[in-house]
């Protein structure tokens, strides 16, 4: 599909066959997130600038290759939380901003309820991480809070997206390279991805209903 890169890494399919088991408990699933998220993340970097710099060994001197960007890691809560550690993990001096979206589950669009950007925001580059990709409305929302405050380059990083949510992100911000660990059928008629894993959310944090 246009506008996304699938990962084909056998152990990206491997844990998103574990994630969607509805036998996997909070901890585990917590697991697999974070696994996910670091995964397509060094995919999603690769093509990252960098540049080059004067290193010290213990022997020599030589040369060597820093990152060129500054990176801001933007988690859209909550569920964005989970994968957030993982990009530190790999990008200890990004700054990290939170972007609070919730779904209207009458209409499906998103409404805004927290935004921890800093006034000046000083990152080249902002990696926006979601586990579900759905009906892209909080996705182009969260593009929208990153353009206004002068944010150019978007990397989105989700782990289940549909075919409406990647195609919706795509329409309204082209120039967004979006990751996912895998493409599924499309939605059903609340919304939700079909196969999918449920409300990810709910999985990371142990809220689902006595029922679920």
């Amino acid at each position: 599909m246009q506008g996304v890169h699938v990962s084909t890494h056998p152990l990206v399919a491997h844990h998103v066959a574990a994630l969607r088991d509805p036998g996997t408990r909070p901890p585990e699933f917590r697991r697999l997130v974070r696994q996910l998220a670091a995964l397509l993340a060094h995919e999603a970097t690769a093509g990252l600038p960098t540049r080059e710099v004067a290193v010290t060994t213990p022997l020599a001197t030589t040369t060597g290759r820093q990152l060129a960007d500054r990176i801001a890691i933007v988690p859209i809560l909550r569920a964005g939380l989970g994968m957030a550690d993982a990009l530190l993990d790999l990008l200890p001096d990004a700054e990290v901003w939170h972007v609070g979206l919730a779904r209207d589950e009458t209409t499906l669009e998103p409404h805004e309820y927290y935004n921890r950007l800093p006034a000046r925001c000083s990152a080249t580059v902002a990696i926006v991480a979601d586990p579900m990709l759905a009906t892209g409305g909080s996705a182009v929302r969260t593009c929208e809070i990153l353009r206004a405050a002068g944010i150019d380059r978007i990397v989105y990083l989700a782990l289940i997206a549909a075919p409406e949510g990647v195609e919706r992100l795509h329409v309204g911000m082209p120039d967004v390279a979006i990751h996912v660990a895998a493409l599924d059928a499309g939605l059903n008629a609340v919304g939700f991805i079909m196969p999918g894993l449920g409300d990810a959310g709910d999985r990371q944090f142990g809220t689902l209903p006595d029922h679920a």
